[in-house]
């Protein structure tokens, strides 16, 4: 089987060597402004059940003294801990880059600084790899969102909405759900050449990976009991409409890499996309945040069904936004 790599040339899937390797696993954390809570995934991982591991905390720039929190860790903990600081903002991919190739380990675990693992969850990931075919794993989030009117009437729904359909979703497309709770072997990670740099702004790097570990002969695997609690970011729809802006604009990057036929049409349809549509004439970043707080505010005093409607107009729009108009996502998370 060949595997196109981020350079654009192939490579033959190959089984690594797992005797060459110190540890098991590494599980890699990037971060950025993760000061206060990276406490969720390293307090779970000194845990564990499987204690043949290595982490590695890759700081894309330190904004709020996140090293300071991982220096702890590493003089008091038993953990296996290191950590790679860039002094300046490089971007999620290039963490992950950094921590997946520091990585002395036979499996790569990607651990978002947000998660919180159960104790078996190395364990879990190690034992999809067991196997002669490579494999690509992935544990699908648990959002733990706080008492907000987006959480109410949209994102606890949607949650669950999302988990429903990654587990009842063909074989042919569970790479679309790659994320940050996934696994593979250190092997087919370096033949593919890594996440690839061109995501250099917000979304779609975990996307890509998946579905280039697809074409490239991996069996992808979402695995129910790696469903792992997920303290979101995005907990209003303000700040969940400009994440969807940003994930809409990096969608472009993956069309031009790999055509449209992998995803389908973007282009919403119906009275519902006439209506997506023309709001997203309107929807800059400025807009959504302003609108998005507009409907925090009166989502309680409207009915329920509205509510969540009003929410989800703005986030789809947002999102068909930053793929019609993506130099309205130019920032970086």
């Amino acid at each position: 089987m060949l595997a196109k790599n981020v350079s654009g040339a192939y490579c033959k899937i190959l089984k690594g060597n797992p005797s060459m390797s110190t540890y098991s696993a590494a599980v890699i954390i990037p971060t950025r402004g993760g000061a206060s809570k990276l406490h969720y995934p390293l307090d779970a991982l000194e845990q564990q059940t499987e204690k043949d591991f290595q982490v590695i905390v890759v700081i894309d720039g330190d904004i709020d003294d996140s090293a300071s929190v991982v220096q702890r860790y590493i003089e008091r903990s038993t953990l296996n801990l290191s950590m790679i600081v860039f002094d300046e903002n490089r971007g999620r991919v290039a963490a992950l880059n950094a921590g997946h190739n520091d990585a002395d380990a036979d499996v790569l675990i990607r651990c978002d600084d947000d998660l919180q693992p159960a104790p078996d969850y190395v364990v879990k990931h190690l034992s999809h790899h067991r196997g002669e075919k490579e494999v690509g794993v992935i544990g699908i989030y648990k959002n733990v969102l706080p008492d907000t009117p987006y959480a109410r009437f949209y994102g606890r729904y949607r949650d669950e909405k999302f988990r429903q359909d990654a587990y009842s979703c063909p074989s042919s497309r569970q790479w679309v759900y790659w994320a940050g709770n996934v696994s593979m072997s250190r092997t087919l990670f370096q033949q593919l050449g890594g996440y690839d740099e061109r995501y250099r702004l917000y979304g779609w790097e975990d996307v890509d990976m998946g579905y280039r570990l697809y074409q490239a002969g991996a069996k992808i695997v979402i695995d129910p009991h790696l469903a792992t609690r997920h303290y979101v970011a995005a907990t209003t729809t303000a700040s969940r409409a400009k994440r969807a802006l940003y994930s809409g604009a990096a969608r472009n990057i993956f069309v031009d890499q790999h055509g449209s036929t992998a995803l389908g049409s973007s282009k919403p349809t119906g009275v519902w996309g006439v209506a997506v549509r023309a709001i997203a004439k309107l929807s800059t970043e400025t807009n959504v945040k302003y609108v998005g707080n507009a409907i925090d505010t009166v989502a309680d005093k409207i009915p329920p069904r509205l509510a969540e409607k009003l929410i989800s107009l703005v986030v789809e729009s947002a999102s068909y936004a930053g793929i019609t108009y993506p130099q309205r996502a130019q920032k970086n998370f």
